[in-house]
């Protein structure tokens, strides 16, 4: 399909959707950053985070995707297996 996304473009995608959620610029992700890695992202900022992901790209997630993430990368597979 040519309008896949590719993983470097959902990584970009995540890491505005973060930053707008924390409202901070200067946070770079990779796909090995963690949660506990970037300040300000705490459970509450976490869920704001999943529902705007979950909203950008129109997809959904369970409960359980949410809690099996342990990085930025895990959650970038777990949306390009849903486009």
């Amino acid at each position: 399909m040519e309008n896949e996304m590719t993983r470097t473009e959902v990584l970009e995608k995540v890491q505005d959707i973060v930053r707008d959620a924390i409202d901070r610029e200067d946070i770079i992700l990779t796909p090995e950053t963690t949660a506990d890695d970037v300040e300000g992202w705490d459970s509450l900022v976490h869920i704001q985070i999943v529902a705007a992901i979950q909203s950008s790209f129109k997809i959904r997630f369970s409960a359980l995707e949410m809690i099996s993430w342990t990085n930025v990368g895990e959650l970038c597979n777990a949306i390009l297996s849903k486009l």
